[in-house]
């Protein structure tokens, strides 16, 4: 039985058409304890920096991979005052794999602009990245900072700069030790294992149209057109985290150029918010204050062997409260 008429089938109002660029953000923060304590400050910061820090119109989307309560009453009260412009919410974590086929999928703009909900992004990233896609043919991916994954990832990048005439290629080490450090530190790398892995490791610098880029891109951060993203999915969804590489592959596979900016247009954050950054943000007001500097306790933790064991001992303890 139907009363009346739909009011918007007899008016048609008229709708707005999606931005040129979607920014898809994947949230996953179960508690705010532990691991997490930070979590929340850090997903302040990211959105923050994407607001502040974006000249160019963009639709943000944010997939919240079942999030504790204090997340998604934020997340909640930023999509009510029209920030997000669109909020999924996933009672259940379907992990990362599973976000990207959702999200993807979803996601009305030409370009979808992905990163984790911890990374911050400098004022003309967006613009930075957009311009990589008109001045290479088949971009696959363009990521925001100098990294360095593994070449076979980008073979086909590497093979197209071989064979197109006026690429100029170089190897060696050319970006920033600084960078470097940035963002390997954030992975929870010591500065002895990144100063090693920086000296031996190789930087592979190409010349296009006076356009310089790296060879390479990560799947924590990137922009990518829309219709690239629907070939290469859906992924498997069988694990929370850990396969992400098949986006990487899957890319490789269809021959397009994977690609990141010789400049630091964002950085990873990892679980604690820099307070540098947030100095820069009168608007967020973090949670839980820590301290950045590496005291004696710190510096034990950092010895491997206590630190293979502890991180056994806590993977142990999290299974036992979240994985059963």
């Amino acid at each position: 039985m139907r009363i009346g008429s739909n009011p918007v089938k007899i008016k048609k109002p008229s709708l707005s058409p999606p931005e040129l660029v979607t920014v898809v953000i994947i949230t996953h923060i179960p508690y705010l304890s532990g691991y997490f304590q930070y979590s929340l400050d850090v997903l302040k910061l990211t959105l923050n920096s994407i607001w502040e820090n974006t000249e160019e119109p963009f639709d943000l989307m944010v997939f919240d991979n079942g999030s504790c309560g204090k997340v998604r009453e934020y997340l909640t009260s930023q999509n009510d005052s029209k920030k997000i412009q669109y909020l999924i919410l996933s009672n259940n974590n379907v992990g990362i794999p599973g976000a990207w086929n959702i999200s993807f999928k979803a996601a009305p703009g030409k370009y979808v602009a992905f990163s984790d909900y911890d990374i911050y992004y400098f004022p003309g990233w967006l613009k930075a990245h957009l311009k990589i896609f008109e001045s290479f043919p088949k971009v696959g991916m363009v990521t925001g900072t100098p990294i360095r994954p593994p070449i076979k990832y980008s073979s086909s990048t590497l093979e197209w700069a071989v064979d197109q005439k006026g690429v100029d290629i170089k190897r060696g080490v050319f970006q920033s030790w600084e960078d470097y450090w940035t963002h390997t530190k954030s992975l929870g790398m010591s500065i002895e294992e990144s100063q090693e892995s920086y000296k031996k490791g190789e930087d592979i610098l190409i010349n296009f149209r006076e356009n310089e880029v790296y060879i390479g891109a990560g799947h924590f951060q990137f922009i990518a057109y829309k219709d690239v993203l629907e070939k290469v999915t859906p992924f498997p969804n069988t694990i929370a985290m850990g396969n992400e590489r098949l986006l990487d592959q899957r890319i490789n596979d269809l021959g397009l150029l994977r690609l990141s900016l010789t400049r630091k247009f964002v950085q990873h954050l990892g679980n604690t918010p820099s307070i540098k950054l947030i100095e820069g943000h009168k608007k967020v007001k973090i949670q839980n204050k820590h301290d950045e500097s590496l005291k004696m306790g710190d510096r034990i933790l950092k010895i491997p062997m206590i630190k293979k064991v502890l991180l056994k001992i806590y993977n142990f303890i999290f299974d036992i409260y979240y994985n059963r």
